[in-house]
Order: C-alpha cells, then sequence, then structure tokens
C-alpha cells in the first residue's frame, strides 16, 4: 500500500496545458472528499472550497493570479480559503496566524494527490491578489483565499521530472 501512495506521490507534477474536456462533478466531488479528510489542528477544519466552472470567473481568477493564462484555461479551478477565525477560536494567534495555513496547505495537497489518482492534472498556484480573488467568487472578508488549484485533464505527458535533492542532503536521524 506505501508503495502505491509513493508512486502516487512522484507521479503528481505542476501541469498547466489542460485539454478543455469537462471534469465529471463525481470526480470534483471526491477530490473535495479528499480534502475534506486533511488534518487539522483540533479538527477544526477552518476551510472552505469554491469549485469554479464558469469560464467567466476561472478568467477573473486568472487575472488576479498576475495573469497566469492557464488558471483560466483549465476546466475547473478550486480555490481553497482558510477561515482564520475558526482556528484563532481555540488557538488564537497562533491558530489564526499559522493553524488555519498549515490545514489548508494539507487540504491542498489532498486535492493534488487526488487529482492524479484520478488521472487529472493539476497545479498549486499561490501568486495572486487576494482582495482580486475574493471579488471575482464574492468571497466573506471572514475567508483567506489561500490556493488557487486549477485543474482538467493534462494536454500532454509530464516529460521532464523536476530533480529532487538527495535524502542524505535534506534528512538528519537523531
Amino acid at each position: 500500500m506505501l508503495d502505491t501512495v509513493l508512486e502516487n506521490v512522484k507521479r503528481r507534477a505542476s501541469i498547466r496545458r489542460f485539454r478543455p474536456d469537462p471534469v465529471p462533478s463525481a470526480v470534483l466531488d471526491r477530490l473535495i472528499e479528499a480534502a475534506r479528510w486533511a488534518p487539522s489542528a483540533g479538527n477544526l477544519q477552518p476551510w472552505h472550497f469554491y469549485v469554479v466552472t464558469a469560464s467567466d470567473r476561472r478568467r477573473c481568477l486568472a487575472e488576479a493570479a498576475l495573469r497566469q493564462d492557464f488558471v483560466a484555461a483549465a476546466p475547473v479551478c478550486i480555490v481553497v480559503c482558510a477561515e482564520p477565525e475558526r482556528s484563532a477560536s481555540r488557538y488564537r494567534e497562533r491558530g489564526r496566524f499559522l493553524y488555519c495555513l498549515q490545514d489548508t496547505a494539507a487540504a491542498t495537497q489532498n486535492i493534488l494527490l487526488a487529482a492524479t489518482a484520478a488521472g487529472l492534472g493539476s497545479c498549486w498556484v499561490g501568486a495572486f491578489d487576494e482582495a482580486r480573488v475574493s471579488a471575482c467568487l464574492g468571497i466573506p472578508d471572514w475567508r483567506v483565499p489561500v490556493a488557487l488549484v486549477p485543474l482538467g485533464y493534462p494536454a500532454r505527458e509530464t516529460e521532464n521530472r523536476p530533480q529532487r535533492r538527495d535524502t542524505e542532503e535534506i534528512v538528519t536521524y537523531l
């Protein structure tokens, strides 16, 4: 089982070219299911997911993401938002400024891995104007956009896999 998980982790890549084919709603539901099972501090689950399929909204998101046009070209973009006050209710400032971000990052990674397992390509986009993203979708002030995840069926196979640092360089066993 661990080998299967590790292979899926290794297959995941940042995809920026998508076929226009729609992603079935049942598949999108499974991605959200994977996200909601991410770990969170105190099991507070301080997240909300906007599943954006409308082309005008995806175009608005691409503009807010510093004109990264692949965001609009993907048939779906999931906007992962944090709810800082949900975390702050138990963990005060550390919850507000750290835990809610860690929790939404875990949920985002689950989406990426589930997308890979479903044969979809995806990309974690963090470069965007939060206020513009919020305006595109009518996100209330108490939710903070943390990640955009454009996804769809890849237009081509991933070729040049990025190199990873050697294990000896990044790990210290004590």
